[in-house]
């Protein structure tokens, strides 16, 4: 029994550990210094760490219903979740944008690297954001959907592009996620969550069948369509792209969603 006890132990501080080495890496949530930090397999749950950010979001958006008009109650919901991640998938849209720009291939990466944001990294944050808050503001209903769901899917496409495209760096920040997600197999447990979970909340009557449909369909096109593009100009994948497919993931989620209100 205590043998049995201590493995349950383990597990679940194992588990911890590795939950909050991804709230530490992929938000700027604080988090006690001695608590238990595991980073290598975080990209194994960086879904769930969407789900995280999309229910903080909703309750935000509770809290600014209250008394803000949408269009300004959109923009301050999709400014405070660029603040909730220090803005490091966006940065990596920004960076991606800068490198796609340049025509030497041999370039690209080293652009990418470069700190200093150039016109279509300025471009490419505009169009997000833009996009992010017009169509935010065209959902009037069942908006907690829409939060949890772009948050989610584009981090499910994060995963579809490291599980899926090579890694160009020898090193890096996302060297270690290729390193957690070899396989397209290592995907699927988020992804049956996510549709499981939407599905639920169909059955459930929480949101319409076609609202549900819809952000089943264009999360999981859109992570595939946007990686593989970004792997057929690029020859592979960096951290930065990875950025770039949840921020543009996110996009098509909000914007299908848009679509059928």
């Amino acid at each position: 029994m205590r043998r049995w006890w201590d493995a349950v132990w383990r597990a679940a501080h194992q588990q911890w550990a590795l939950f909050n080495g991804a709230v530490l890496f992929y938000t700027c949530l604080p988090l006690p210094a001695h608590w238990p930090m595991r980073f290598e397999p975080i990209a194994l749950i960086v879904p769930v760490i969407g789900l995280g950010l999309g229910g903080i979001l909703t309750v935000v958006d509770l809290l600014l219903s209250l008394g803000l008009p949408l269009l300004l109650r959109s923009t301050l919901v999709v400014l405070i979740g660029v603040w909730l991640t220090g803005g490091l998938h966006l940065d990596g849209a920004m960076d991606t944008a800068d490198g796609l720009a340049v025509q030497d291939n041999q370039q690209r990466l080293a652009v990418m690297v470069d700190s200093h944001a150039g016109a279509f990294a300025v471009m490419a944050a505009i169009a997000i954001l833009l996009l992010k808050v017009s169509a935010l503001a065209a959902i009037p209903h069942e908006r907690w959907f829409a939060l949890l769901s772009a948050a989610a899917w584009g981090r499910w496409g994060q995963q579809w592009a490291i599980g899926r495209y090579p890694y160009l760096k020898p090193a890096g920040k996302g060297a270690f996620h290729k390193r957690a997600i070899s396989s397209l197999w290592q995907t699927l447990p988020c992804a049956v969550l996510l549709v499981g979970a939407t599905t639920l909340a169909m059955s459930l009557g929480w949101i319409p069948w076609r609202s549900g449909l819809v952000a089943v369909a264009f999360g999981s096109s859109a992570s595939w369509l946007i990686a593989a593009w970004l792997n057929r100009r690029l020859g592979g994948h960096t951290g930065d792209t990875y950025g770039a497919v949840v921020e543009w993931v996110e996009v098509s989620v909000l914007v299908g969603l848009a679509l059928v209100y």
